[in-house]
């Protein structure tokens, strides 16, 4: 009886230790679980990689990747904002302002890796500086239920815009915050005489031609969806992914491919420079680029992938083909002409177009 009185407390005493350490090795192991924060594009593009790319790479690492949301313009301010300490490790931007986040110091090189190697070298950033993870451009696209009902035939040309028609039925982005419009306004600054180092023309016949046409300059592409379902919006500058994921929630829209060419556009990723996880940050890029990361973008994302490794199933297969198609005749923004001279064509847009 001794014997058994005197060892139950030690049983606890066991019992106690034993779950002690457990919480211990519980804490521990949740302790090691890092947060790597990446900026990127809202909605569809958040929503895809959240439920679609990010839980294979957390569970390989044992980290949470939290999206930061905002346009390419938002996010590019925040990194130089917090560039001494910054608050993201990865960010994503359109090509013209990943170009400018590079030249700022914002941006550490790519490591080598063999997935580096796999896709287009179009999609390689000088010195691997930054890679992209979409591959795509710029076009119109249209109120296909509006454009039915009035019996107009789908837009050929980035003149389309001018159209007197289509008055009060334009929508289009502000060139100060969307690569959509600013590749727009450059496409018609081109046909206007132009060039990437002299908009004169552009801003001298935009006034006249496609300016009375605009129903609304928005900031973003957000508002296109709520302003085709309306009725408002007949024509607006867009990519085939974006027109793909519109169409996806039953919203009916087209895109037109103009037969002036449409505008290169990619996203770019970089790894921010001095980040809190650069080892983690840099896996992560990698991971990226991924055959089937890649593949699940363009399933559930409508991004067609820069790595021609990527498995291509169903609706993806036409939209990759179309892409490939119409790249033949893509235009390449010259971004160095145009980041010199962006600060100025802002204030200009703004105080004689959008005033």
């Amino acid at each position: 009886m001794t014997s058994a009185k005197t060892s139950l407390p030690g049983r606890r005493i066991l019992l106690a230790v034993a779950a002690a350490a457990s919480l211990a090795l519980s804490a521990g192991a949740q302790a090691q679980t890092k947060t790597i924060y990446i900026g990127m594009n809202g909605g569809t593009m958040e929503k895809a990689y959240t439920q679609y790319v990010f839980p294979a790479f957390e569970k390989q690492n044992n980290v949470k990747v939290v999206v930061v949301p905002g346009t390419s313009a938002d996010i590019l301010a925040k990194a130089q904002a917090n560039k001494d300490k910054p608050q993201m490790h990865v960010m994503f931007l359109d090509d013209g302002v990943m170009v400018r986040a590079i030249g700022m110091g914002l941006c550490e090189k790519q490591r080598p890796s063999a997935t580096l190697k796999e896709i287009y070298p179009v999609a390689r950033f000088k010195d691997d500086m930054a890679t992209s993870i979409s591959l795509g451009m710029t076009g119109l696209a249209y109120n296909k239920k509006m454009f039915t009902e009035k019996g107009w035939a789908a837009p050929t040309s980035w003149m389309d815009m001018a159209d007197p028609k289509f008055k009060g039925k334009l929508v289009f982005p502000s060139i100060t915050s969307s690569s959509f419009g600013l590749h727009g306004f450059l496409m018609f600054n081109r046909i206007q005489g132009g060039n990437d180092q002299n908009v004169e023309p552009g801003f001298a016949a935009w006034p006249k031609t496609v300016g009375p046409n605009v129903l609304e300059y928005i900031p973003s592409s957000a508002k296109i969806s709520e302003m085709v379902q309306t009725g408002e919006a007949a024509l607006f500058p867009l990519t085939p992914s974006g027109v793909a994921a519109l169409k996806a929630r039953g919203i009916p829209v087209e895109y037109a491919q103009p037969k002036e060419g449409a505008v290169l556009l990619m996203v770019g990723q970089c790894v921010i420079a001095n980040n809190s996880e650069p080892e983690l940050a840099q896996k992560l890029a990698e991971f990226l680029l991924t055959p089937q990361a890649q593949a699940n973008m363009l399933e559930h994302g409508n991004i067609v992938p820069t790595n021609p490794k990527a498995p291509v199933v169903g609706a993806g297969i036409q939209q990759v083909a179309e892409i490939k198609e119409w790249l033949k005749n893509a235009i390449t923004v010259d971004w160095a002409s145009v980041n010199a001279n962006r600060s100025a064509w802002n204030s200009r847009w703004n105080r004689t177009i959008e005033r």
